[in-house]
């Protein structure tokens, strides 16, 4: 079962993260292994929908339950699909001096054993590339953001 926990520092603030984040409809445009995103319902605070995903000729459909706490937390739950459970959190803090803190926690299994193993396999790499395709997205719709680097720490478990 990945499990995967990390924090980083951005230049850009809480509201802006969260809303990146809680964009979950413009996720094919940015996102790798992303092809679609069907939105069933969406609120202030929760939000249902189907994400396609496609990975070396595998193709899967699952249905996720996203609850939104403007602008300090988005979590995410697995409703339906190939897997056995997801549990996605999104946290973000102001980092005192005009950036924020994300702090990333991602959970999941899959039902099928070869996806298991596949992701066992990519899964680093993979997550890697999902997390700088949304700081890339974040500099797309922001700008460089605030002056300095970015510091990033992370912390991985399998």
């Amino acid at each position: 079962m990945p499990k995967h926990n990390e924090t980083r520092r951005l230049p850009y603030s809480p509201e802006q993260m969260f809303d990146l984040v809680a964009d979950v409809g413009a996720y094919p445009q940015f996102l790798p292994w992303v092809s679609a995103i069907r939105v069933r319902s969406n609120s202030e605070t929760e939000m249902l929908a189907d994400m396609i995903v496609g990975f070396k000729g595998l193709r899967e459909t699952f249905t996720s339950r996203v609850v939104k706490e403007r602008p300090h937390h988005v979590h995410v739950d697995y409703v339906d699909g190939p897997l056995r459970h997801l549990s996605n959190d999104w946290r973000f803090q102001p980092d005192g001096e005009g950036g924020v803190l994300i702090n990333f926690e991602v959970d999941f299994a899959f039902k099928n054993r070869m996806f298991e193993m596949l992701a066992g396999q990519v899964f680093d790499r993979a997550l890697r590339k999902m997390i700088g395709a949304f700081e890339e997205r974040a500099t797309q719709l922001y700008g460089e953001g605030g002056s300095g680097s970015s510091n990033s720490s992370a912390h991985s478990a399998a």
